[in-house]
């Protein structure tokens, strides 16, 4: 039998202190400002944010979202827009590499927000000496993963550097989609009462991007988890439509860098909520959690490529579960938790002991170059 976390007041001045606008005190950048974590959030808010601030720069979304004006009077049109780095290492892995990455990547970024991605952008860093039949078979990637997510490919740019400027090849990718429903999704919507929807298993695409380095001498079939998820969510948009519930749908990530913790965090922290888990509820493969025991990593903070977090009205989420089921990239979708209103800005795990454990971000850096 489990009882209500009631945290000391020890407690309650860490977390009031952990709360506070950071502040950027490091003098060089580390592999840990890449890492999704507690160092990246630093980099960003207390130096990127310091310097670019601007209205939708602070909401500090996945993406920003934005009204386009209509020059007949008609309603403005709601779009979204993101951008992302890709230098993951090794180039190709299973079930993927950097090309499929880069695309599935910012449509997902797209669809957490509830728009429909519509066009990308690609922009190549190549080193010098890069294998022509290794750029093509990138390329190829790219073209099939577009073409299944529904979305084109329709400007770019290509810089080559001296051999040993870059490690074989970087892309950024940016994109443009349109939100057509009244839908509004963000990380600050998160509600007492809610319940937490995960996708599917969580840490696959870590895991596989460990052995493939040859970090782990294992031999599985693990792969990568990547994937496009906007097919899946407009599924649960529209089956919270047809239920009259679309304002139900409050927050949506998809939990890369940092992992799901991480992600967690920054929903709990936005919103100024509590969210508690359940460890028993959260679906690892057995060869995630093999892998990480040996590394002594938690799979809470593996990076995922295919897998959403979602925070929905609690009267809704079985129905939001049964019909992620029903799509390829929704199949091991289940509840994972609820949301609370204390602690505020706090991750907590009901431990399969009957414990409670706080779940921070990630601190430091895990896995350099994942994504």
């Amino acid at each position: 039998m489990t009882t209500e976390f009631t945290p000391s007041p020890l407690f309650e001045r860490v977390e009031r202190a952990r709360r506070r606008r950071r502040k950027i005190k490091d003098t060089h950048i580390t592999l840990a400002h890449g890492s999704g974590g507690r160092a990246m959030h630093e980099l960003v808010e207390g130096l990127f944010l310091e310097y670019l601030r601007n209205p939708l720069l602070e909401q500090l979304e996945d993406q920003a979202v934005f009204e386009v004006p209509q020059g007949d009077g008609t309603t403005p049109v709601r779009m979204a827009f993101t951008t992302d780095s890709y230098v993951v290492d090794p180039i190709f892995f299973p079930g993927g590499d950097i090309g499929r990455l880069a695309v599935h990547g910012t449509v997902n970024d797209l669809a957490v927000s509830g728009a429909r991605p519509l066009y990308l952008s690609a922009g190549f860093i190549l080193e010098e000496g890069f294998a022509v039949a290794d750029l093509r078979r990138i390329l190829e990637s790219m073209r099939a993963a577009a073409e299944e997510a529904g979305v084109s490919v329709v400007t770019g740019d290509t810089k080559v550097v001296q051999r040993g400027g870059a490690d074989k090849i970087f892309i950024n990718t940016a994109g443009i989609g349109v939100i057509e429903s009244p839908v509004r999704v963000s990380a600050s919507r998160a509600q007492p009462g809610d319940k937490v929807i995960l996708s599917g298993t969580l840490g696959d695409h870590g895991t596989t991007i460990m052995v493939a380095r040859g970090e782990l001498e294992l031999e599985t079939e693990i792969e990568s988890d990547s994937a496009p998820l906007n097919s899946l969510i407009r599924e649960m948009l529209d089956e919270a439509a047809r239920r009259g519930s679309l304002d139900a749908v409050h927050a949506m990530r998809d939990p890369t860098r940092g992992g799901a913790a991480t992600t967690l965090n920054e929903i709990a922290l936005s919103s100024e909520v509590c969210i508690e888990i359940h460890e028993d509820l959260i679906p690892v493969r057995e060869e995630v959690k093999g892998a990480c025991e040996i590394l002594g990593l938690d799979p809470l903070y593996v990076a995922n490529e295919g897998k959403l977090i979602a925070v929905v009205a609690g009267d809704i989420a079985d129905a939001l579960v049964a019909r992620m089921r029903e799509n390829v990239y929704g199949r091991g979708a289940c509840v994972i938790g609820e949301v609370k209103a204390e602690p505020q800005g706090i991750v907590a795990m009901r431990t399969g002991f009957g414990g409670t454990r706080i779940v921070d971000m990630l601190v430091g850096e895990q896995l350099p170059r994942i994504c």
